[in-house]
């Protein structure tokens, strides 16, 4: 923990008795929840970005997509419109935010919408003519207004929300208090070989109740790496001399995937969107060599200068054990939902 970050201590307190009184209100009803009469899944964090929930809303979206009409709905994070917006041919990352736009080109039998207001965000996707039967609510643990059906919070290896404190002096956005309000907590970014010893000690720290179940997952990497007209195999990658580009907020284990020997590492602010002189900037660095990026930059960049060198690395989220479990749990909790309409 920097200096700063311990001097800004005492708002840290202030910020949390603050959220920790807006929760209350809501648990006690003096401010309001609105539940929907279909399944809402939730996904966020306790704390502040790179947890992995981009991953993890693809992964209920291969679950349930083929079974089900999926819409999912985000707030579009630093894009440049405003209001609700319901993705179609004409959209682009600077009008849905980089996550939805990657959702819309990824799964074309989905409706993808952003609205910072979720409740009025399901409310629209409702009022359609082809109205969804499943909505994923991307980043909204904290979005008391909507009461969701189904909760997911994610944690990840190596920075646990119950190790965290409250921002500034953390990362938390509220109270460890709150993951009481998760049906399933998963750890993410864990190493692929991750010890049952150790599951064992991470489910005694984070302790959670009865009726939570845990679950731990890592990031699966493609073996390949795509362009707009050709792939490369990622063994060959790693023997190419390239530049890494990462506008995300945790980047450290992409490049340390793919980088090799003297391959420089350009790393820019989480959803950065990028100046016509840093593109130039970049192209010059590369000179002739291949520029491998995330799947999440790409669909900022793939317009731009850089496009005839450009390549991305997708990933998915891939459980350690019971994944089963994990799909019976999301499924079952569809399935009643449904029924009960």
């Amino acid at each position: 923990m920097n200096l700063l970050r311990k001097i800004l201590f005492p708002f840290a307190i202030l910020y949390g008795f603050i959220t920790s009184i807006r929760n209350f209100f809501f648990d006690v009803g003096i401010l309001k929840s609105y539940p929907f009469d279909l399944p809402v899944i939730a996904v966020g964090n306790l704390s502040v970005g790179g947890t992995g929930k981009t991953p993890q809303i693809e992964y209920l979206i291969r679950l349930l997509s083929d079974k089900y009409k999926v819409a999912t709905l985000s707030r579009g994070y630093k894009r440049q419109s405003e209001g609700f917006i319901l993705a179609d041919e004409t959209s682009n990352a600077l009008q849905l935010g980089d996550e939805p736009f990657q959702f819309y080109q990824k799964f074309p039998n989905i409706k993808v919408a952003v609205d910072a207001n979720r409740k009025n965000g399901i409310e629209q996707l409702l009022s359609n003519s082809n109205p969804p039967e499943i909505i994923l609510l991307d980043d909204a643990f904290q979005h008391r207004r909507v009461k969701a059906g189904f909760y997911i919070m994610l944690t990840s290896y190596g920075d646990l929300y119950c190790d965290d404190f409250m921002l500034p002096t953390g990362n938390l956005r509220e109270s460890r208090r709150g993951a009481q309000r998760a049906n399933i907590v998963i750890v993410t970014k864990c190493p692929s070989n991750l010890s049952l010893d150790d599951q064992n000690a991470i489910k005694k720290q984070l302790n959670l109740s009865s009726n939570q179940s845990l679950f731990f997952t890592f990031i699966d990497y493609d073996d390949v790496v795509y362009s707009n007209e050709k792939t490369i195999n990622v063994a060959e990658v790693k023997s190419m001399n390239k530049i890494l580009l990462a506008g995300i907020a945790k980047p450290e284990s992409f490049f340390a995937h793919l980088k090799q020997g003297n391959d420089e590492c350009l790393t820019f602010s989480d959803h950065h969107h990028f100046s016509e002189s840093e593109l130039q900037e970049i192209k010059n660095k590369a000179n002739d060599k291949i520029i491998v990026t995330t799947e999440k930059d790409y669909v900022r960049l793939k317009g731009s200068i850089l496009s005839e060198q450009l390549y991305y690395l997708p990933i998915k989220s891939s459980f350690l054990s019971d994944g089963d479990n994990f799909d019976k749990n999301i499924l079952n909790y569809v399935g009643q939902s449904t029924r009960n309409r």
